[in-house]
């Protein structure tokens, strides 16, 4: 398909290092990268990617959680470009959850996250944009992010809690019972 990016996986070491910041005049000559971005996101179910999950390894990510077969009980909102994001504060309050990743495929685990945060991101337009998240979409915000630092989920839970993507299905199944 075109305009489909290669998922770089766990083991390739653009996942753990460090992205750079983007340039507010490169915002323009990246929008097909960006597009393209979004589209294998899209493709994968995956309900946000970071640009070193395609081996571009810039400070840039697109949060969208949205139902889908990864992620059924996800709540619904609109793809979401943030360049050079940046976590201004957390709450106290954190919650275990379940997450995967989509250069992680088959795994799942419970991991830590903040339930509120307030961030920063540039939009493609130049403008900054000063936000409050929660739930799942604090989530999936912490989850890309730590991507940009080179972290992966995996890192931030204890090996007891991995499942396999069969395995989390069936957890869910259950719960919604």
């Amino acid at each position: 398909m075109e305009g489909l990016m290669e998922i770089a996986q766990l083991g390739n070491p653009v996942l753990r290092q460090r992205a750079e910041a983007v340039k507010t005049s490169e915002f323009s000559e990246l929008q097909p990268f960006f597009a393209d971005l979004e589209k294998t996101m899209i493709v994968h179910h995956g309900v946000g990617i970071a640009a070193p999950q395609v081996s571009e390894s810039i400070r840039a990510f697109i949060v969208a959680p949205k139902p889908n077969s990864r992620y059924p009980n996800a709540p619904l909102m609109p793809p979401t470009l943030m360049l050079n994001p940046k976590l201004i504060s957390q709450s106290e309050n954190i919650e275990m959850d379940w997450e995967g990743c989509l250069s992680i495929p088959g795994i799942r685990a419970k991991v830590p996250r903040a339930s509120e945060i307030e961030v920063s991101y540039q939009t493609l337009d130049g403008n900054t944009v000063d936000t409050q998240f929660s739930g799942f979409a604090a989530r999936v915000f912490l989850h890309e992010l730590d991507h940009l630092e080179g972290i992966v989920f995996l890192d931030r839970t204890d090996s007891s809690e991995y499942v396999t993507d069969a395995e989390f299905m069936r957890i869910i199944e259950a719960d919604m019972r």
